[in-house]
């Protein structure tokens, strides 16, 4: 798989909403491993696969009908944009867990298509992460991972993985695609936690 796109840019900026390195862009660029896979709603489903292999999933239904939130948040990607006061709508990650029983303190997100990337739980719940279906009031692009994406705005954006398939839950850190291709495991952009 190669990138689609560049987009490793190197500005200064004084605005304090952007971490250090990020330069604020209006645009949403589309950065992307791969080919955008075509998802047949009547078979999309998110699922959660614990440790001891107990699988939970919901179907497109079962998605749509968990209460949703709206959601403002700044996204920074790792090629140094930042995009400022984005709009979603989703689905919080606490709400798939409520019956879920884990002793685990990480997951590997599992997209359609193959893609993976790694995320401790911590990131993951406590209000911190989505699965939205909607940006700007509109459905989710395919481009930016239509019907429904991750949304992690607190890491770097290559850890809200597009086309969100499922999280499988494990008991160490098992580095994803671009972590295995030498992007930071963690992916603080506060911290510019880029490449390992």
């Amino acid at each position: 798989m190669g990138i689609i796109s560049s987009g490793f840019r190197g500005r200064r900026s004084e605005n304090t909403a952007l971490p250090p390195g990020q330069h604020e862009t209006h645009d949403f660029p589309v950065l992307t491993a791969g080919p955008a896979p075509l998802i047949p709603m009547d078979t999309w489903e998110f699922f959660i696969t614990t440790e001891e292999g107990q699988r939970y999933s919901w179907s497109w239904d079962d998605f749509m009908a968990l209460p949703q939130e709206e959601i403002s948040q700044d996204i920074h990607c790792v090629t140094s944009w930042s995009k400022l006061g984005t709009s979603w709508r989703g689905v919080p990650v606490d709400t798939f867990f409520e019956s879920v029983e884990t002793t685990s303190d990480f997951a590997t997100a599992h997209s359609f298509g193959g893609y993976t990337t790694n995320i401790p739980l911590w990131d993951l719940l406590g209000g911190k992460a989505w699965v939205v279906s909607e940006f700007d009031g509109e459905p989710l692009a395919r481009a930016h991972g239509g019907p429904a994406r991750l949304l992690v705005p607190h890491l770097y954006f290559w850890k809200s993985a597009k086309w969100i398939h499922g999280l499988e839950l494990t008991g160490e850190d098992v580095p994803g695609f671009w972590e295995s291709n030498g992007y930071h495991l963690h992916g603080n952009p506060w911290r510019e936690e880029r490449y390992s």
